[in-house]
């Protein structure tokens, strides 16, 4: 019997899944790391705390499960999407990591509307800037850290720097890269357009697979510390909504979904993904923007209370 480990790298925990080859659930496992706000309107994770979060969940994973480590035959990845972790050429974290809800980029935002264009953005990424999305982070650090933008050398999202860390190795899939508003959904890979109108180096940016595509081998050291054999393979997965609409089979024709978490979503599966995408994300928009002023000042609110 082979065994599979599903990682999900959470705005709140890091959690881990054991399923068999018949996706009959064995085990579940899951530690919890930190979320900091410095200022209002800010939100930042340590992805150090991510990766010691999966190490400790799969760890767990393993003991309570029972079964051999021999007999697990891959890993597959989800986690929040949007966030930006930026590394130096010695793959070294430079600075906290903004995740998706993280809301101090509307400036940067109207920056890449008014380089880019609305419709242009929309036909290329399939979305308008949102302030969650990864590309005004990068743009923010240019604008607002300097001394922090010039040391970069990668920008990973945060399920993938858990995979670089596994595996070594620089990879997202299109649906999470599909959140960096830098993807062109049509050629699924980085929009070469889009890159040179907002100054940033391809290089910067991971390899982008289908969710099923083997991306890299579980190293040798980190196989030791997990206690899983080296060279198991270690597949692109999917951003977490994508991944939660696949497993609630919101894949098929018409079907609709509406989440109401962290996030409000509501997705409609529709032929043409290009049409449903800008529809969802239009929805998303509306949705920011309205609650936008709300959310500034009672967070403007909650400081001076927090002060004194």
């Amino acid at each position: 019997m082979s065994y599979f480990i599903g990682l999900d790298i959470g705005t709140s925990a890091a959690k881990a899944l054991l399923c068999d080859q018949d996706g009959r659930i064995v085990a579940i496992a899951q530690q919890e790391y930190p979320l900091y706000t410095p200022q209002p309107l800010w939100s930042e994770q340590n992805p150090a705390d991510w990766w010691k979060g999966s190490v400790e969940a799969i760890q767990q994973l393993l003991g309570e499960s029972g079964i051999s480590p021999s007999q697990v035959a891959g890993i597959g990845l989800t986690g929040q999407v949007h966030g930006s972790v930026f590394l130096d050429r010695e793959d070294q974290v430079i600075r906290p990591a903004l995740l998706w809800n993280d809301q101090r980029t509307a400036s940067e935002c109207d920056q890449i509307t008014a380089v880019v264009g609305y419709d242009r953005l929309i036909e290329i990424a399939g979305n308008p800037a949102l302030t969650g999305f990864q590309a005004p982070k990068i743009l923010w650090l240019r604008n607002h850290e300097p001394q922090h933008y010039e040391r970069v050398a990668k920008v990973l999202l945060p399920k993938d720097y858990i995979r670089f860390m596994l595996t070594g190795e620089y990879a997202s899939d299109c649906s999470d890269a599909a959140g960096a508003l830098l993807l062109d959904l049509r050629q699924r890979d980085w929009s070469a357009e889009l890159l040179q109108l907002l100054d940033l180096p391809r290089e910067w940016f991971p390899s982008v697979f289908e969710g099923s595509q083997i991306t890299g081998r579980l190293l040798s050291s980190v196989a030791r510390t997990l206690g899983l054999p080296a060279g198991i393979p270690v597949v692109a997965g999917g951003g977490d909504n994508a991944a939660a609409l696949l497993a609630i089979a919101a894949d098929q024709d018409a079907a609709g979904v509406t989440q109401v978490s962290e996030a409000c979503v509501k997705t409609t599966e529709r032929h043409h993904p290009q049409s449903a995408h800008v529809e969802r994300y239009n929805q998303l928009y509306t949705i920011y923007r309205e609650l936008y002023p709300v959310l500034q000042q009672n967070m403007h609110n909650l400081s001076h209370f927090a002060v004194g």
